[in-house]
Order: C-alpha cells, then structure tokens, then sequence
C-alpha cells in the first residue's frame, strides 16, 4: 500500500528499471490515455445523448438538466474519499478500481428507463469519469513531474483536446447512427474495461521516490547523479529544489484556493451549461446539430495548441494570469452566443471555447500540485473535485430552465458574463499563499 513519499525503491520495479528513458514519459503516455478515457463523463460526452434521452423517456429539457446537476451534486461527495485513496494506495490501484466502475457504469447507461436510473447514471458517470478517472490520471502526472509540470500537463492535454473534445463527439453520434443510444452506451462500457483497466495497472506507477528516482528523471543519490553526469560529459545537476508541503486542511484556509476554486468552477459551469444545451443553442441559431457536433473539432483543436503552448508558460508564468485570460475569454463566448447565426461565427465561437477550456484545463492540472505541493495532493484535489463538479452540475440548469419559461436562453448568458469579468479581475489577486503556521517539513524534489 502506498502511504507517501517512500525512501527506498520497490520491489518488482522491472518496468520501471528496464525503461531506456525516464519512466515519467511513460507515466504521460498513460494519463493522456486516462484523460481521453474520462469523455464518457464529461459533459461534451454526454451531450450528444441529450436529445435521445429526452424523446425515449419522454422528460422535459428543464428536468434533464435538473438531473445532470442532482446526480454530479450527490456523486462529488465521493470525490473527497477518492482523493485521500489516492494518497493511500496509489495512482494505480485507484486507476484500475475507477476505470472498472466508470466502464460498468457506461453499461448500465444503455439500461435506463425512468428519471430515477437516469439520474444513477449520471451520479456513477461524473463520480468515475469527470471525477475520479481525471483525479488519479492528473495526480499521477503530478507525482512524478516538478520542475516541468506545466510540459507534461500541457502534452497530456493535447491529447485529451484531440482525441477527447475534437474526436470523442464525433465517435459518439456515428455510434449512435449506426447502433442505437443504448448500444452506443454499452461499446464505450467495454472499451473502458478494455482498454483503460489494463493500461492502469500496466503503466501507472504510484511515485518516483518508490523507485530511487526523483521528479523529472533526477535520480536520488548524490552518487549516482555524478555518475551520470561523469558518464556523459554533462554539467552538474541542478540544486534541488524545496517543495512546500500543505495539508488540505491548510490549504482551505487560503485565500488563493478559493478564488481559483471560484474562477476554475465558473469556467467549468458556464462551459457545462454550453456544452449540455449546444445542439438546442445552434437549432434556435438556425444551425443544426451536425453543425453543432463539428464545432467540437475548432474547439478541440484550439485547445490542443493552447495547452501544448501554454503547458510552456505555466513553467515560467504564473498560472492566475492564465486563468484572467480564461475568464476574459469565456465572457467573450458567452456574450457571441447570442448572436450566433453563421457557419462562420460559429467556427470562432468554438476556437473561443477552446482556448477557453485549454487555460482552465492547464491551471486546474497543475495549480494546486504548484501551490501547496505533492504529499496531499489527492486530499486536496479531492476537495477542489467536489467544487468544481459541483459547478459543473449547476450549469445546464439555468439555462434550461430560461428555455423553457422565458423561450431563449439570453438572460443567464447576460449574467455569466458579468461574473466572468468580476472573477478575471479577482484571479490577479490569488498568488501563491505564504505560510501563517508552522509548515511541515518541506520535501526536496530534485
């Protein structure tokens, strides 16, 4: 059971051992493949089901909404217990666990029949998939890359962005074309038991340390990096560098967590709101829903140069500033939703979205890993978890529920933009926290 930053390397490292390269290239190839694999809880997975689950069960858009934000509510209360098993036992212990649950509960996705199941299933999908799988495939980056976070995170997500929010729609409506809603459910079920199980516990490794290595590929002892250094001729490593260490309870009492917690959700929100309403957003526009599911691939590809570039920047810029130019951009979004009438607009409306969701994508991965540290970081991504899907499941209903009482969706797009300014503003303000307490004992990471 893994309890912590070990001292000493695990028995049975062969994988890690026998890698030509640093095993942490390895640990990216497996979250990206993790990150791709939570789509079936994310809301851009969800929506292309939407309209089905409307005219199969003959429910309203307002009480749809109203479920995607109950279930996600009532499954975030999870995510704490999620995150405290990621510090215990491991990245890879709770990959294989959660990828198991989000593939079962995809099957069971093509059994609902009432609002009752309907809303089971989206507690199960947003707790495994949206919650869980993002949770341990993003901490496991984390845990083995330091000095170069903003990189890994950054190439991690330029998968996600293409293969995830540019491609995973797409797959989704030929899915159901060919087989049905129902059967569309099921093909995703098991290509997550499939795929994503064994690559959990094939390729995740708990952390770097349990291996005598150290974040970005440093080895531990002062003996062995001579060595390396002797072998081929290279400067000496660089010094090592102290990582604050904060416990979550620290962490809450912070300023800055709650004004990036604020900023992150409401980007999560609005953009849930979006993405769960698009197909409806783009038939009152008068574009239809082919239009609507092919604006996922502007979106996913400006996401994907985003985060690739900005995973450079957040390696030498501070990530609140990232986060302003989110908020200022999604206000921008929200406002060109109104007025969305073309082909043409509806292009920059998703490259908007892209970067957009690139910036908080990018903050949300490595913000709290850069502020308060490794050694509790499950712990305290699973409280920020339950704020932001919280959020998340909040979005849709808004706007759903203008549809149906006042007939467009403007009034709430209106107020989302405000709020979007105002947190952009107070973004500025949320630098890294100064300790007010006695710390724990700070932990070398190079």
């Amino acid at each position: 059971m893994s309890t912590g930053l070990n001292t000493e390397p695990t028995r049975g490292a062969c994988l890690v051992s026998r890698s030509p390269f640093y095993y942490g290239w390895i640990i990216i190839v497996g979250s990206t493949i993790g990150l791709i694999m939570t789509s079936p809880g994310q809301t851009y997975g969800v929506s292309p089901f939407v309209e089905h689950l409307i005219a199969d069960l003959g429910i309203s858009r307002s009480l749809i909404s109203t479920l995607f934000a109950v279930g996600p509510l009532a499954g975030s209360l999870a995510l704490p217990f999620i995150g405290r098993g990621v510090d215990r036992r491991g990245p890879r212990f709770m990959g294989v666990l959660i990828a198991g649950a989000l593939g079962v509960s995809c099957m069971a996705m093509g059994l609902v029949d009432s609002t009752v199941t309907l809303c089971l299933g989206f507690v199960a999908l947003r707790t495994f998939g949206k919650g869980g799988l993002d949770l341990v495939s993003t901490n496991v980056i984390n845990q083995w890359w330091v000095r170069r976070r903003g990189m890994a995170i950054g190439i991690a997500g330029l998968g996600m962005s293409l293969l995830g929010f540019g491609a995973f729609p797409v797959f989704v409506n030929r899915l159901i074309a060919a087989y049905g809603w129902r059967s569309a459910y099921t093909i995703l079920g098991l290509i997550l038991l499939l795929v994503m199980v064994p690559v959990s516990f094939i390729l995740f490794r708990d952390h770097p340390e349990d291996y005598g290595l150290k974040p970005d590929g440093y080895v531990k002892h002062s003996t062995e990096l001579e060595k390396i250094s002797g072998e081929h001729g290279a400067q000496a490593q660089p010094e090592a560098v102290l990582e604050e260490t904060w416990t979550a309870g620290e962490a809450v009492r912070t300023v800055a967590f709650w004004i990036l917690v604020l900023g992150i959700g409401f980007i999560v929100m609005a953009g849930t709101g979006l993405f769960f309403h698009l197909v409806r957003i783009f038939g009152d526009n008068g574009l239809n829903a082919t239009i609507a599911a092919a604006v996922f691939v502007p979106i996913g590809l400006t996401q994907a140069a985003i985060i690739l570039s900005s995973g450079l920047l957040a390696d030498r810029v501070p990530v609140r500033f990232l986060l302003t130019i989110a908020l200022v951009v999604q206000a921008l979004s929200l406002t060109i939703t109104q007025y969305m009438q073309s082909v043409t607009l509806a292009l920059v409306y998703g490259i908007l979205l892209g970067i957009t969701g690139g910036l908080m994508r990018l903050v949300a991965s490595v913000v709290w890993a850069n502020y308060f540290g490794r050694r509790h970081l499950g712990s305290i991504t699973g409280i920020s978890s339950v704020l932001l899907i919280g959020g998340s499941a909040l979005g849709p209903v808004p706007l759903g529920i203008a549809r149906d009482q006042l007939g467009s969706y403007q009034a709430p797009l209106i107020a989302m933009s405000v709020i979007s300014l105002v947190l952009a503003v107070a973004s500025l303000f949320a630098k890294r926290p100064a300790r007010a307490f006695a710390p724990e004992p700070q932990i070398k990471t190079s």
